[in-house]
This record gives C-alpha cells, structure tokens and sequence, in this order.
C-alpha cells in the first residue's frame, strides 16, 4: 500500500499539510488492516448473496466490488487521512489482491506444517469437529477427463514439448535429454458412434449410454428434443442410467464429482449439469463458484485471466481472418466471453474444487475441463490456439501434483478423454446448404436460399449458460416442434438425425419411400454424406450409400470374427473400418434412434469430415480421431485390458474404472503421519473411530459444492 501511494497520483496515506514518515507507516498500516478484516467478513458475505445474480456477472464485478471495499477500509481511517479516487481504489485493490494470493501460497508451499495446521483449524471452525485418522489410509483416485483431447493429439503434444507433466508421467525425456522412469501407461479407447460427451461420460460415470443415440435427438411420444448438455435432460438421462444399471454410479462411495454434465452418485457435487436446475441448497450448482470466488484473491486473479483470454482470442481471431485461414468460422458474438469462461472460470473453479477434495483427503473425485474442446470446435484440434490451451491444462496438471503433496492419503491420478474431434470445414461451407436444406429438397419441400447457420453444440455453453441461469438451448430446440408432415433434423457433429413427428413409432424404409420417394436417394448419393441408415420391414436395418450401394447388416455376423479382412467389408462402411458395423448396428437397437441416421463424408488419408454445425473441430459421428481417446493410467493399476485387447465403449471404461477403485480400496496400505492432538482444536469427535472411511485431518476443509467454505489457502 505504502508503494502504491509514492506511485499513483490520485492514492495518499497522509494529511495535505504532510506526515512523518512514522505516522505515513501507521496510517498504512491501518487502512491495510481494516481492508483485510473487511475483505475476510464483508467479502463472503458479499459473494453468497451475489449468489442470486448469474455467476458471470459476479466475475464482472470483481473489481468494483474490491475497490469498493478498500474506499470504505480507507473512510475509517482516523483523521480522514486515507483518500482515493474510484478508479485508483480498483487499481489498488486488485494489485493488493493479486501480491496477497503470491506471497501466501509462497508462504504455504515452503512451511508445510503451518500449512497443515490452518487446513486443521478451518476444518474445525466449519464443521464443529475434528476427524483424526483412524488407520493408515488406502490410495484415493482423481479421475481428471481433459474434455474432446484425442490419443493422437494427447501423443504429438507430448513429443511437441507441450506437456511436460504428461511427458513425466510417461517417462518421456526431457528438453534435457534426461528420460525419467514411467509411472503411467498411456491406452487408446474407442467410443460408440455417438462419440460425444453426452454418450461417453453418461458410460463411464453410470455404467449405460443405453439409447443415447447422439448429443441431441427427438423422442417422437413426448414430443421433445432431449440435448444431453440441457439440465432436465441431463437430469432424465442420468435416471434413466441408473433405472437401467440399478446402480448409483462410479462415484457412490465418498467420492466428488467436479464440472461434469452427470453426477455419477457422488455426495459432493460442483458445477453438475444434472443437478443445476435444482434449487436446493445442498444441490445448488453455483455453491461451486462461490467457494472460489469468496477468495477475493482468486476472484481478482481469475478476473483478470478472463480479460487477458478475450484479448486473446480477439487476436487470435482476427489473425485467422487475415491470414485467411481454411477451414474458418465466425468467432465473433458472445464466444470470447464463453471461451474464456472455459479456459479460465470453470478451469480454475473445478481445479480449486480438486483440490480442495484431495485436502479432505476424499476416496474418488472425477472432474472435467472442457478448456481445449471448446478452442478446438473453434479453431481446429492441431491449430496453435488449441496447443497453448493444452499447455495450461498441463500446468494445472502440475500443480494438482503439487498439492498431492499435502493430501492426508496417497493419490493415483488417471487422466482419460471421453472424446478426439476429427478437423475439416463444415457442411455448409462446402455446399452452400445445411443437411436441414437437403432433407426439406428431398422431400419435395421449399428450401430458403440462403442457408442458416446451425447450433453449435460445444459443451462449454451448457456450463456458461447455467451460470446464466439461462436455457441451455436458444431458438426452435427448445420447443416441441410442431406435429406434422414436416422432418425435425437435428445435428451431434457430422452425425444428423431426421424424424417425422407424425409416424408414431420408427419410420421404415418402404413407408419413407411411398411418401418422399427422392428424399434416400438424395441423402445418399449426396457427395458429403458418408452414409445413412435406415430400418426397412423386410431387411431389417440398411446402410445405404452412394451408386445404390446397400449393406444389410443382418447379413454380417455379430459380432464380426477377429481375423476379418477390413478390405472385404461392403460398401459404404469400408472406409470407416470394421468397427463401425457394431457401433451401428448397438445404435440402430435403440429406442429413441431416429427415422434416419445420417453420418458424413470421411476422408481416410487425412481425417477430415464434415461437420454439420458451425465446428471445424467436430465429434458425434463416425470418422477420423473424434472416436479415439485416450486413458493414462498409473503402473500401480491393473493393466485396464488383458493381453492388450482393444478397449471397446464408454461402458468398458466404466467397468475398468470400478475395478481400480477396488484396487485401491484393498490395499496396498500406504502409511501416512497421523496429526499430533495439540494441532487439533478440539479432541476428535467421539464418533470418529466408528468412521467406516478413513478422513484426513482436512476432511472438512475445502467441500466445494454442497457445503461451500471460505477457504484461501490456494
């Protein structure tokens, strides 16, 4: 403060006729003492009642609130020697902030046993007592999900230098030529055909992505469009999910689910799709951004990344349009707020919320960061802005390492993907017409002349949107389209899907071709659609591509033997591989598969497709490394396939993630110091031996979610 006021012009600390520099020194001194004791009661206060206003509204706010803050600290002053502009008050106040957050986590880092204390101390304070370890704890798991990151790109980042974290993990060698020995082995997974976040992470944290044939589809007897980021059908999928397994999820047993679209059982939740529409207070979304926010360190911290990633992006986009990149997209509008909102709101909330678990020292935590899926929709999966996402994420990464260091129990750190995304331009751009556009020509319907944008579907929006406390879906999706003769097409990347409201039931191939005659034959022999099926009464489902080409899939074996030649696979499915005939064939037994299931065009040679809403990064469909992510895992782990079979569904994954929590709930013990008593405010609970979880001294310190706490320690 003393610095600040010998530079700013409009900033003193002294009367006009001058002070010694003692009096200067005490005057300081107290203005800094009653903003710090305003900042640690008025601020939370503050930030919970902001609760009730959009969450990004209060990021906004960041910086009129601290300034307002240190105004009323220097008011009090004594003999009104403390004076500021407004202006100068929010300079003031965010670089106090900003000092504040470095000194104290310098201070954290080097003197672990004060460290450990103040986490005893919070814990104590919020919930009225003491946990004491028990036992030598077993190893917790954090399952960390780096949202649409394929193996491929995961791999070339590694050998670019990008992620040295990861490189580490996987003994890669250093810019020093030093190779480390690996602790994590690095597997490719492939997805269903609706290679979507929806589909995959509703199978890995609930065991079932049963009939969720795309990210968003129409259900003919409801009437409705169910959007896997919208929060009640999210909500529906993760019931149905649990309706259909008959269980609760990955997460039942203490664990904490972080920035996910599902809960997947957990107790704790932050930023969960499926319960923000809830207004609960246990289950209130937004508790998530209020213990991160009620720091207003982090708060002027994240506030002022968010303002440098809109530049960022500013300039990204406009070099793009000069350059005149292809493929390329409009990024104007609303999306630099939603991809900072992205790369720096929800990174560090649920990153702080990871933390803040791995303190309470919680058994299994399953988080998501959607930073790099939505730069890639936007700017292509290898461009330069997607790279340096990826080289953030790695630095979160290392400093979730770090923390591991003061964790009450040891952690196994498993990253993995729910998706790639495979880069080409979008449908529109090529054709001048949307796959809405073809279908309405096929069947005999006008057809505007100028094509419309479609909706983009990147999962950054649901969270943006929440916080809003907005719908999730703008425009016509959000209605019930109307009942008529008239298609619904809907898109999930270069996957579309195209209904008729008023057949009741799935419409066959001989009823489509009495009543719209041209529409197959147009859809098919289009030279952007890869394939398209159908289910016919007689053959069952067809694949049907270009120069009358069929495949009755009926006439394959199921499943396809282990020695079959991918050459002697039919037309149209050859250049999508031998897979492809299972994830079509699982889909088409769906109930909620529409009349007609359309997937692009696919180039083989260079992995591109073609998008049927405004991505030049897309997934959803069949082709390219969108159906291709990656699982890293700990060499402590069991192996997550015998003899190094292909790992097959999001299903699978979840089948493999239960059998290594089982892993580490039976051991191998790993000893931790038990807290001293004199560390402890109180005496431990009385209960606490009957504790069937073993708690670390922090159980209680950092709950981000359902029980937010004032927490500043990082």
């Amino acid at each position: 403060m003393l610095v600040l006021a010998g530079i700013l012009p409009d900033f003193r600390l002294q009367s006009a006729s001058g002070d010694s520099a003692t009096r200067i020194g005490v005057t300081a001194a107290a203005a800094a003492g009653v903003f710090g004791l305003l900042t640690a009661l008025v601020w939370p206060l503050v930030v919970r009642a902001l609760l009730l206003v959009p969450a990004l509204v209060l990021g906004l706010l960041v910086f009129f609130l601290n300034g307002s803050l240190l105004l009323v600290a220097l008011r009090l002053v004594p003999d009104g020697r403390g004076e500021s502009d407004p202006q100068t008050a929010v300079v003031v106040a965010a670089v106090m902030s900003a000092v504040a957050s470095a000194t104290s986590t310098a201070l954290a880092v080097r003197d672990d046993t004060a460290y450990r204390r103040r986490l005893y101390r919070l814990a104590d304070r919020r919930r009225r007592r003491a946990v004491a370890i028990t036992g030598p704890p077993t190893p917790g798991t954090v399952f960390l999900q780096l949202d649409g990151v394929g193996h491929d790109v995961l791999r070339d980042a590694v050998d670019k230098g990008l992620m040295p974290t990861v490189a580490g993990l996987l003994g890669a060698s250093s810019a020093e030529g030093a190779a480390a020995r690996p602790s994590h082995r690095l597997t490719s997974w492939r997805t269903e055909w609706s290679s979507q976040t929806g589909a995959s992470q509703l199978g890995i944290l609930h065991g079932s992505n049963h009939d969720v044939p795309a990210f968003r589809w129409y259900e003919k007897e409801t009437g409705e469009v169910m959007v896997c980021n919208r929060p009640a059908s999210a909500a529906e999928l993760q019931r149905r999910a649990v309706a259909h397994t008959g269980d609760g999820g990955l997460l039942t047993v203490d664990g904490a689910s972080r920035g996910n679209l599902f809960s997947g059982g957990a107790d704790q939740l932050a930023l969960v799709l499926s319960v923000s529409a809830r207004r609960g207070r246990a289950n209130r979304s937004r508790a998530g951004y209020f213990a991160y926010f009620s720091d207003p360190a982090n708060a002027v911290r994240t506030a002022m990344s968010f303002v440098a990633e809109v530049l960022r992006e500013l300039a990204q986009s406009t070099r793009a349009r000069i350059g005149r990149t292809r493929p390329r997209i409009g990024r104007g509008g609303l999306y630099p707020l939603i991809r900072a909102f992205a790369t720096v709101v929800e990174r560090d909330v649920v990153v702080a919320a990871v933390i803040g678990d791995m303190l309470a020292g919680r058994s299994a935590v399953y988080a998501d960061l959607v930073a790099y899926d939505e730069v890639a929709h936007h700017s292509g999966p290898r461009g330069r802005d997607a790279e340096q996402v990826l080289v953030r994420l790695d630095r979160s990464l290392a400093l979730l390492a770090k923390v591991a260091e003061h964790a009450p129990r040891n952690y196994r750190l498993v990253l993995l993907s729910d998706h790639g995304q495979s880069p080409g331009e979008t449908f529109r751009a090529r054709y001048g017409l949307t796959l809405g556009d073809l279908v309405r020509a096929g069947c005999g319907l006008p057809v505007s002349r100028r094509a419309r944008r479609t909706h983009s579907g990147a999962e950054a929006r649901a969270a943006v949107r929440a916080a809003l406390h907005r719908p999730v879906e703008e425009g016509a999706e959000q209605r019930r389209p109307a009942k008529g003769s008239e298609p619904v097409v809907l898109a999930s990347g270069n996957l579309g899907l195209v209904s008729f409201p008023d057949v009741p039931g799935r419409m066959t191939k001989e009823h489509l071709d009495r009543r719209h005659p041209a529409l197959l034959p147009t859809l098919a022999n289009h030279p952007g659609i890869g394939f398209v099926l159908v289910r016919s009464a007689e053959h069952g489902p067809l694949v049907l591509g270009a120069r009358g080409a069929e495949l009755r899939l009926d006439s394959l074996p199921d499943p396809l033997p282990a020695d079959f030649d991918p050459a002697e696979l039919p037309e149209p499915l050859r250049d999508f591989g031998p897979a492809a005939v299972a994830a079509v064939r699982r889909t088409d037994g769906f109930p909620h598969v529409a009349d007609l299931m359309v997937n692009s065009w696919y180039e083989p040679g260079d992995g591109e497709v073609l998008a049927f809403e405004e991505q030049i990064g897309s997934h959803g469909g069949l082709g390219g490394d969108q159906g291709r992510p990656f699982l890293l895992s700990p060499l402590a782990l069991s192996p997550p396939t015998p003899d190094g079979a292909e790992l097959v569904g999001a299903e699978q994954v979840h089948r493999v993630l239960r059998r290594w929590l089982r892993e580490a709930a039976d051991g191998p013990q790993v000893p931790v110091a038990a807290p001293t008593q004199p560390e402890l405010d109180t005496p431990p609970s009385a209960g606490a031996a009957e504790n069937p979880r073993p708690a670390g001294p922090a159980d209680a310190t950092f709950p981000v979610g359902d029980r937010a706490v004032e927490d500043k320690t990082h």
